[in-house]
């Protein structure tokens, strides 16, 4: 199981839609990439292709 990063202040805001959006920051922290298509992605995953550049 994954370990939970507590959330501190910057490492997300909210959408026009209402949905929790990370920051860069936060998925830094958090250490790998999901592969979900993060819209602040910083490694470079691409859910087109589902491939790390």
């Amino acid at each position: 199981m994954k370990e939970r990063i507590p959330l501190e202040e910057g490492d997300y805001y909210l959408s026009e839609q209402g949905y929790r959006v990370f920051t860069e920051k936060y998925l830094l922290k958090r250490g790998y990439c999901c592969e979900s298509g993060c819209r602040h992605c910083p490694y470079g995953y691409n859910s087109k292709t589902n491939t790390q550049n």
